[in-house]
């Protein structure tokens, strides 16, 4: 008989850009304050991208850690899938141009868009293709220039994004955090909610979406926040269930890094301690997007020493509206 493929994260790598933006500087340059974003954040720090710095540089460095971590190399990766919704550009995909910079000439390439759940939305891809024997190594990349797409003149949403991006290698290496369960979910009735209004076919640029800076993020703040708890909570519920799991059985939470209090509202519908739930990277770089569970994973990954059998359960949600769970489990074996 033959075995089943387990779909397992091999190797992970983080790349954060060097210009570090703070409250105080945003206190210079809209009506804010330090009191006011850490409060209703928790956020103090972010990155932000060179001007000649964009989402595939970041992606590619991302990309060359994860390969380096999982000790392949670029030749032996057979897709890219990029979790983006500030691309390069409209066409080509970030993906391909991350494919030449990084010199996978093997590998198939492509983007997807499911704004900050993209990272799980691109593992599911990479787990079923592993899975189902079409391919043996797949790299997922989240990679985003947030701050290209923010109006430094709207004080409600300007404090709350930065840059970065993170990638894995998803292997059937016997090794790795294999990738359990994984609900997605998605909701387009409330589209509006989060969005970048102009710069597609609906609104092509023009001299007046310009003016009405209609290619800047949109969002409204407490209808997202709304949805954000509910869904999550209801994902990771799903996922739990799936792979008959409770809630004792996981060591770690690690939550969309949005915002603290949405991640305080989620720690409170599960039996778990705060110092279960990984924050950390939430006050350092705010918002990153689809990168933004990545980061942590692997930030949590370089501080902690996950043993055998340990459940992680991953949660994101973003603009779609989209949201989605995972639980990843170390497995170690010879």
């Amino acid at each position: 008989m033959t075995e089943r493929l387990i779909a397992r994260i091999t190797g992970i790598g983080s790349y954060l850009p060097e210009r570090v933006l703070t409250n105080s500087d945003l206190e210079k340059m809209v009506e804010t304050s330090d009191e006011w974003i850490v409060s209703r954040t928790g956020m103090r720090e972010r990155r932000v991208a060179a001007i000649d710095e964009f989402t595939s540089d970041m992606g590619a460095k991302a990309a060359s850690q994860a390969l380096l971590n999982a000790e392949l190399t670029s030749n032996d990766i057979e897709m890219i899938i990029v979790a983006t919704m500030s691309p390069d550009y409209i066409s080509p995909s970030t993906a391909n141009i991350i494919q030449a910079k990084i010199q996978a000439n093997h590998a198939a390439a492509m983007d997807i868009q499911a704004a900050c759940s993209g990272f799980l939305y691109g593992l599911s891809l990479a787990k079923a293709y592993v899975e189902s024997g079409m391919y043996q190594n797949v790299l997922v990349i989240a990679s985003e220039k947030m701050t290209a797409f923010v109006d430094y003149q709207d004080r409600s949403s300007c404090v709350l994004f930065g840059d970065g991006a993170a990638a894995v290698v998803v292997s059937n290496k016997k090794t790795g955090l294999a990738i359990e369960t994984i609900c997605l979910g998605a909701d387009g009735q409330l589209a509006d909610l989060v969005i970048i209004p102009a710069g597609g076919s609906r609104h092509p640029a023009s001299t007046e979406t310009v003016e009405k800076k209609l290619h800047y993020f949109k969002m409204s703040g407490k209808e997202v926040f709304k949805h954000a708890v509910r869904r999550m909570t209801a994902a990771a519920r799903e996922c739990l269930t799936k792979a008959n799991l409770t809630e004792s059985d996981i060591s770690w939470l690690i939550p969309h890094q949005a915002n603290e209090r949405i991640i305080s509202a989620i720690a409170k519908q599960f039996s778990m301690t705060e110092k279960q739930v990984y924050k950390k990277t939430l006050p350092k770089y705010g918002n990153t997007s689809a990168s933004s569970v990545a980061i942590a994973l692997d930030e949590l990954l370089q501080e902690e020493e996950i043993q055998k059998g340990e459940h992680l359960l991953l949660v994101a949600f973003g603009g779609g509206l989209t949201w989605g769970a995972t639980i990843l489990t170390k497995i170690v074996e010879v």
